[in-house]
């Protein structure tokens, strides 16, 4: 089964996704920057979904850029999804290095067909 990491401070959200993806991949969760690199950054995922705002001392736009900047994880696909909306937010997702930024709220079938798209590109 493929693995997905979930990185995303809300509770609620991180219930949602998990149910929306429990039945394709393995999920693991975490709310910071410092959990990624105590529990999960030793471990290769297929996809990871990062949202902006995190618990901690770093946002996911900067993990997302640490992520990338590691040779052995520079080729997951990250998907940005968060609810800061602004061009800004997704020029400056996009230039840490995600490979697809959608905002929040989003159908969950387009969450879906995002991921597969990262997963399995033309």
């Amino acid at each position: 089964m493929k693995k997905m990491l979930i990185v995303e401070n809300d509770l609620l959200s991180q219930n949602l996704l998990q149910r929306i993806f429990k039945s394709d991949f393995e999920i693991n969760i975490c709310d910071s920057g410092e959990d990624y690199y105590e529990i999960f950054s030793k471990t290769k995922f297929d996809i990871i979904l990062m949202d902006v705002s995190l618990n901690g001392l770093m946002n996911g736009l900067e993990l997302i850029k640490d992520i990338k900047e590691t040779k052995i994880f520079k080729d997951t696909p990250i998907l940005c999804l968060t609810a800061h909306a602004q061009t800004r937010t997704r020029k400056a997702a996009l230039e840490a290095g995600a490979d697809l930024f959608i905002t929040k709220p989003v159908q969950n079938y387009a969450l879906k067909e995002a991921v597969e798209s990262l997963l399995n590109p033309l």
